[in-house]
């Protein structure tokens, strides 16, 4: 294409350059590129790579279901309109995956309960291309779909986002006069409400887990069943999906990237999911909500997802296996396909024909406090970057004792970063050090409040109870597992104030218990309920014992994991964090990604308040620290009142 592209004379991509038109060969690239690892009939998509936890039937199943999302978004957009056969193409194979004779006959739900997400997607393209798909295929094959959907009927589901699974396969059984039960739906519908959390958030279940799914499932799913059963969507929920889309382009980087947070990371560009909601729903702008899902596709497309042969890989630009959780196998990248549900809408659509918004990071600096994850969110024009300082999410509970999930429990995210996968926790961190000089873990702190000062910095906290050990048993799903062995250290606190590019942490392990029990900000905050610094979820607090018990150890500030040649990272420690360091790890961003530190020498002394200033991107001289008064390179000067909770 020549030049950006115009419609009715206006340039109206002036950002991204994407138009409908890119978005359709992209997947249409997709969509041909899959058909070469099908099996004869059709019924299965086995992408290339090694098996996932759950085996290759279900790998195969899951390349079916999830490009058949694309398939369906693409025809449905078009009213029907089908120059590649896609509906042909995928009707053979849902004939031949739901006969139990065939060869290559589905897994089913009541055989694997990875079927019950996969028989979602397959449940919610029939219904969006009823018309070309349903209502031709063969009597007999219709009768065949309901009887591979049924067991949905009465199953149990994982109290989480997978709710959503039962109630769209129930909702199309009972569309085309299957078998279902109604009080399935709503007893799913009340529990999805006890989801919700402040500002349009949802947790994911009963735990602080805050990610991407608030977006590609929690938001995604409403707007789709109350389409599919025929009712107006909830007046409510349409303002929750405002107020949360009012956050999450303040969560887009300049240069398309999404906050790098949180599991299934390699679903990519399915975080464009919510904006297409958005536009689909007739709330937010459709030039920003455009803007913002076409600089998600387009970041991952410029950099190598899809590879040369059309595939998307497990991993995040390219291929990178050590990004997969038990549960991913080489389709499951495909849930990228809820990215382009956009598709669905025609040509004519606002969310099509509106002259893209910059995106807020774009017009100029910005802050802002997300209550529910307990996020205090800095965005810089000068970088384009988008970092998160988190003090209340870690995918756990308050006082639990569990090791640190890598994507959910470091002090910070960005979307110019990607955390450390394995080791103890160094990015992103305070830590005391034992006596091998092991990392202490954080999950089960206290959230503490989250709150803009009057000069617009940002200032929020968090206490805990440090631990050393290691995961627990059982299958790797992006978040801590239970079980492992804990040993008990010194309590910690921690208060970050940020402003621009910067953040001062301060830090201290207190000389006494006492005034230390507290409250979490509670649901209408970070979702946490109240707890007391002697809880631990699983009996007393004990003795840490070692060099490190409860009196301390060597503290460290562990800085941003920027990957070497891209934005800068430093880390300025105050008096007594006179040890200093740089680490270098792989990330799936780069080879070499560099981690700043600085610690103290010796044990850090009790009750005294340590300080580091933390630089992400494009920054002048560091803040100036006095006490508990910062000066901020801008000139702005904040006392920060280091007992919040």
């Amino acid at each position: 294409m020549n030049g950006p592209p115009v419609f009715a004379g206006l340039v109206i991509s002036p950002y991204t350059g994407w138009t409908r038109e890119h978005w359709a060969a992209l997947a249409d690239r997709l969509l041909l590129a899959a058909r070469a690892h099908a099996s004869p009939a059709h019924a299965r998509v086995g992408f290339p790579g090694p098996p996932g936890g759950y085996g290759p039937d279900v790998d195969a199943l899951e390349g079916f279901a999830r490009t058949f999302l694309a398939a369906g978004f693409r025809v449905a957009g078009e009213d029907g309109r089908d120059p590649l056969g896609l509906m042909e193409w995928y009707a053979e194979g849902i004939a031949a995956g739901v006969d139990p004779a065939s060869p290559e006959r589905w897994v089913r739900l009541d055989e694997h309960d990875q079927a019950k997400v996969e028989a979602a997607s397959i449940a919610l393209v029939l219904h969006l291309t009823r018309p070309w798909l349903w209502d031709r295929l063969p009597e007999r094959v219709r009768e065949q779909v309901v009887d591979w959907l049924a067991p949905a009927v009465g199953a149990a589901y994982p109290p989480i986002n997978w709710v959503w699974f039962q109630i769209v396969t129930e909702q199309f059984l009972a569309s085309v006069g299957g078998p279902y039960a109604p009080e399935d739906i709503e007893a799913g519908l009340a529990l999805a409400r006890t989801f919700e959390r402040a500002d349009g958030w949802y947790a994911d279940g009963s735990e602080r887990s805050y990610d991407h799914y608030n977006g590609w499932a929690l938001h995604l799913y409403p707007l789709l069943w109350s389409e599919m059963a025929g009712v107006d969507p909830d007046p409510a929920q349409l303002a929750r999906l405002e107020r949360f889309l009012d956050d999450a382009v303040r969560l887009v980087g300049a240069d398309g990237s999404p906050l790098v947070q949180g599991r299934s990371l390699t679903y990519r560009f399915a975080a464009a999911a919510p904006f297409w909601v958005g536009a689909r729903a007739g709330v937010g702008s459709p030039g920003l909500l455009r803007r913002a899902a076409s600089g998600i596709v387009r970041h991952f497309a410029e950099r190598g997802a899809p590879d040369r042969n059309g595939v998307l890989t497990l991993g995040w630009h390219g291929e990178w296996r050590g990004i997969a959780q038990d549960y991913s196998g080489p389709g499951s990248p495909y849930w990228a396909s809820k990215g382009l549900l956009g598709l669905s809408l025609p040509a004519g659509h606002p969310v099509w024909t509106a002259v893209e918004e910059p995106l807020p990071v774009e017009t100029g600096d910005f802050t802002r406090v997300v209550r529910a994850p307990g996020w205090l969110v800095s965005g810089t024009r000068a970088d384009g970057i988008v970092r998160v300082v988190n003090h209340g999410t870690d995918h756990s509970r308050p006082g639990s004792r569990l090791a640190d999930a890598p994507l959910y429990a470091r002090l910070g995210y960005s979307t110019a970063t990607f955390p450390l996968l394995s080791g103890d926790p160094l990015d992103q961190s305070v830590t005391v050090l034992d006596e091998r000089g092991r990392a202490s873990h954080r999950t089960g702190f206290e959230a503490g409040p989250v709150s803009a000062l009057p000069s617009g910095t940002l200032v929020g906290s968090s206490r805990w109870r440090a631990h050393w050990g290691e995961q627990g048993p059982g299958p790797d799903h992006g978040h801590s597992r239970p079980g492992g062995e804990m040993r008990d250290g010194p309590r910690m606190e921690v208060v970050s104030a940020v402003r621009g590019a910067w953040e001062v942490r301060f830090a201290r392990l207190p000389s006494a218990p006492s005034g230390m029990d507290g409250e979490g900000i509670g649901a209408e905050g970070t979702g946490t309920e109240k707890t007391g610094w002697e809880r631990d979820g699983g009996g007393a607090v004990g003795s840490g014992g070692g060099e490190a018990g409860p009196e301390g150890g060597r503290l460290r500030f562990g800085g941003w994991p920027a990957p070497e040649g891209g934005p800068a990272t430093r880390v300025v420690g105050g008096p007594g964090l006179t040890e200093t360091g740089l680490a270098v790890a792989a990330t799936p961003l780069a080879e070499r990604t560099l981690v700043p530190w600085c610690a103290t020498p010796d044990a850090a002394e009790p009750g005294r308040w340590y300080h580091a200033a933390l630089l992400l991107g494009t920054g002048d001289d560091p803040p100036k620290v006095q006490d508990t008064t910062i000066t901020w390179p801008d000139g702005t000067t904040d006392r920060i009142d280091l007992d919040p909770h």
